[in-house]
């Protein structure tokens, strides 16, 4: 198993720092870097864990913090964390993450990538259409925001992930607007929505929504749509 190497890192962001979670292989690289976005519990240890698996797989993983240290388990406090996070600041604090990503001496060149979940999900898909940096994303069941307006920006194949039986979602729909977007503009994509699963199913910390057998499959998918073109 790959030796990898862990650190909380402060970067840049529109007259402030910012921390992040970073997890990548021991030794120099370079290796290829990918953002990876929070739900809305805050950057949990689910979270940390998903940038420690990248690590392992050879990549360099920038968790940035955008609740500023506060987590919690409670859907309600979630939900107003969530609720009090201004998305169109956010989203900016993420194109400066990847900037930073980018900038590292042992993160490669090719671009970044962008994985997301439920919140972090539209965010990353968000961060695909305004970073220069990305050239791969893979939100995750996203809510908004949902740059539908923006998808002509993006640089690199999108890799849409669902869960069937999702109420924040509403997948039929969300999926159709988008995959039209997409078309439209000419953007290569692929969206698989997972059969008899739950929003949030790839949070192994969530044994009541965790689906193992999903889960595993759009991990698998995920680092072949990095490896192939980061």
């Amino acid at each position: 198993m790959t030796e990898i190497v862990t650190e909380t890192v402060h970067f840049p962001t529109n007259g402030e720092t910012m921390p992040g979670f970073l997890a990548r292989p021991a030794g120099d690289g370079p290796f290829p870097g990918v953002i990876v976005v929070q739900e809305w519990w805050g950057l949990d240890d689910h979270i940390k864990d998903v940038a420690r698996r990248f690590a392992r797989e050879g990549f360099v993983a920038l968790a940035p913090d955008l609740y500023r240290g506060k987590v919690t388990s409670e859907p309600n406090e979630a939900e107003k964390l969530m609720m009090a996070l201004n998305m169109d600041q956010a989203s900016r604090e993420l194109v400066k993450a990847a900037d930073y990503l980018a900038s590292q001496p042992y993160t490669r060149g090719r671009g970044i990538g962008a994985i997301g979940f439920c919140m972090g999900g539209g965010l990353a898909l968000t961060l695909a259409c305004d970073s220069p940096h990305i050239r791969a994303a893979a939100p995750f069941y996203g809510i908004n925001p949902e740059p539908i307006d923006r998808v002509q920006n993006l640089r690199g194949p999108v890799l849409v992930i669902y869960a069937e039986n999702d109420e924040w979602v509403n997948p039929p729909v969300t999926s159709a607007r988008l995959r039209e977007a997409l078309e439209r503009h000419g953007k290569k994509y692929e969206i698989q929505i997972y059969p008899g699963t739950q929003h949030a199913f790839f949070n192994d910390t969530r044994p009541e929504v965790y689906n193992a057998q999903a889960a595993a499959d759009a991990w698998q998918r995920v680092l072949r749509l990095f490896r192939e073109n980061l």
